[in-house]
C-alpha cells in the first residue's frame, strides 16, 4: 500500500510540526561533563523557566521541587533560622502588573515568602507592604536581626523625568511582623552614582521608566577592608549594580549616601591586553550578581560580578568590543582585575560563553567559580585556570521573557552546601564526560 502524494505530504507536514514544538532539540541537557576530583561537590538550587524552584545534585538528580518561581530563588542560612535547614525565599502571588509590568521587573509580584523544606509557607510579606504588594524583584537576603532584606520597585512621578512615572528601585528592611524598619529610594540619590552633567540629561530624557533596573542587593559582610579601618566596606552597609546604567555602588546603611562606586564610566576594553591580569578595571556592561567574596572562601573580600556584555548605558556602550561575556574578581581598593573567566580561559571562541541578560558567577570553598550563563540555562564550574570540571543545561523549559518562544532561560543559579539539606537528602556523584561517552561511579551514594 502507498500513500498518495497529498496524503505524504500531509504527514510529513504533521511530523516537521512536531519537531518545531519541541524544544529543546539537537542539545543534550543535564549533566554533561563531571569530574568528583576536580569539582566542588555540592547541591545547586535555581528556579526554571518552568516556574518551579529545583534542587538538584551534581548528577543533574533533582532532590527537591518547590512549585513556586523565585526571581531569585534563594536559600537562607540555617543560622538565621533557629537551625533549621532547607529554609528558602520564593515568590508566593501574582496580582496584575499594570501598564508598565514585564518580565524584567517586580510590578507582578504580590507577595514573598519563606518556605520549609516541606514547602510550607512560614512567613509571608506582601499585604502589609508599601501599596499593598511586595513588587519584590531580583534579591531577598535574611539579615542576623532577624529582618529581612527586599529590593523591590516604587512606580512613582519623579520630577525632572520625561516618563510620567518611573520604575523607582526600592530598598526595604522588613522586621518579622512586616513592618517597614528601614527604606531606600534611588532616585533621591541619582547625583551620586557617577552620572556626568550630559548623562544625567540622558537619564532624565529616557524612554524607560526602569531607568536603572537595580539587578542585585546584599550586604557587604564581614571583610578584610573593613577590618583593616575602611568604613565604606562596613559589614553592615549595602551592595547594589545597576544593569541599565553599568555602575556598582556601595549605600551607607546609616546614611543612605553612596560611599564606594565603580563605573558607569570606566575606560574602553583594549583586545590586546583584554586577557591580561592584573589590570585596571576597564568596562563592563549590563553586569548581573555583583557582590563581595564572603570572608572564608579564596579571594574573600574582593568584588565578583557577571559582565554580560550586554547593551547598556548613558549613551549606550559600543557593543562587539569582546565577542562573549566575563566573570570578573576585581580588588575593590585598587580597582583592579585580579582574576577573570572568559571563553577563552577554557581555550574555547569568545562566543562559547555568552548571556547578554541575566547570569550569575559564585565563588566555591576550594576556589573553583560556578556560573550560571542564564540565557541559554547552562551552568559549569571552572576551576582557577578556566577548565570546566562540571557542566549542567537545565531540561526544565517555559515562556521566554518576552514574546511566545520556548526557552530553558535561568535567572541564578546558587551553590548548596550539602549540610544546608535535612540529613539523608539523597545525591550521586557519578562521573560523566558525554564527548567520551562514559559514566562511571566514583563518588558516594547516599
Amino acid at each position: 500500500m502507498t500513500l498518495s502524494t497529498s496524503a505524504w505530504l500531509a504527514a510529513a507536514v504533521s511530523a516537521l510540526s512536531l519537531t518545531v514544538q519541541a524544544a529543546p532539540s539537537v542539545y543534550p541537557t543535564g549533566v554533561t561533563l563531571y569530574d568528583p576530583a576536580r569539582a566542588y561537590n555540592q547541591y545547586v538550587i535555581f528556579s526554571g523557566a518552568d516556574k518551579q524552584t529545583h534542587l538538584i545534585d551534581m548528577n543533574g538528580n533533582e532532590v527537591k521541587r518547590w512549585p513556586y518561581k523565585g526571581f531569585p530563588s534563594a536559600i537562607i542560612d540555617p543560622q538565621r533560622v533557629g537551625g533549621e535547614r532547607g529554609r528558602v525565599f520564593l515568590q508566593l502571588s501574582e496580582k496584575a502588573p499594570g501598564k508598565l509590568g514585564s518580565a524584567g521587573n517586580g510590578l507582578s509580584n504580590q507577595s514573598v515568602g519563606e518556605l520549609d523544606w516541606n514547602g510550607q509557607v512560614v512567613w509571608q510579606w506582601g499585604d502589609k507592604a508599601p501599596g499593598g504588594a511586595a513588587q519584590q524583584h531580583h534579591d531577598l537576603r535574611r539579615l542576623s536581626n532577624g529582618n529581612t532584606l527586599v529590593l523591590a520597585n516604587q512606580v512613582h512621578k519623579v520630577a525632572g523625568f520625561k516618563v510620567p512615572e518611573v520604575i523607582d528601585d526600592v530598598i526595604y528592611e522588613v522586621s518579622p511582623s512586616g513592618e517597614v524598619k528601614w527604606k531606600w529610594l534611588a532616585s533621591e540619590h541619582l547625583k551620586e552614582f557617577g552620572f556626568s552633567t550630559e548623562q544625567l540629561k540622558l537619564v532624565h530624557a529616557s524612554e524607560n521608566p526602569d531607568y536603572l533596573h537595580l539587578n542585585n542587593l546584599s550586604p557587604v559582610g564581614p571583610n578584610k577592608w573593613f577590618d583593616a579601618g575602611d568604613k565604606r566596606f562596613h559589614p553592615d552597609n549595602l551592595l547594589v549594580d545597576s544593569r541599565n546604567a553599568n555602575f556598582i555602588a556601595i549605600i551607607d546603611k546609616t546614611s543612605g549616601k553612596v560611599v564606594w562606586r565603580l563605573g558607569p564610566n570606566l575606560p574602553v576594553i583594549n583586545p590586546r591586553t583584554a586577557q591580561q591580569v592584573p589590570r585596571p578595571v576597564d568596562q563592563f556592561v549590563g553586569q548581573h550578581d555583583a557582590h563581595i567574596i564572603p570572608a572564608g572562601l579564596p579571594g574573600a573580600g574582593n568584588l565578583l560580578v557577571f559582565d554580560n556584555q550586554g547593551s547598556a548605558g548613558y549613551p549606550s556602550v559600543p557593543l562587539g568590543l569582546i565577542s562573549g561575556s566575563r566573570i570578573l574578581e576585581i580588588d575593590p581598593v585598587t580597582r583592579q582585575v585580579v582574576w577573570q573567566y572568559t571563553a577563552a580561559s577554557s581555550r574555547q571562541p569568545g562566543w562559547a560563553f555568552y548571556s547578554s541578560f541575566i547570569s550569575s558567577a559564585r565563588r566555591l570553598p576550594n576556589g573553583n567559580t560556578l556560573i550560571d550563563e542564564g540565557m541559554n540555562g547552562r551552568f559549569f564550574q571552572v576551576t582557577h585556570q578556566g577548565e570546566i570540571v562540571w557542566e549542567y543545561v537545565s531540561p526544565y523549559t517555559g515562556k521566554a521573557p518576552s514574546g511566545d518562544a520556548v526557552s530553558n532561560w535561568v535567572y541564578r543559579a546558587l551553590p548548596v552546601d550539602y549540610d544546608w539539606v535535612p540529613a539523608g537528602t539523597p545525591r550521586t556523584e557519578e562521573a560523566v564526560n558525554l564527548s567520551a561517552g562514559t559514566v562511571k561511579t566514583v563518588g558516594n551514594n547516599h
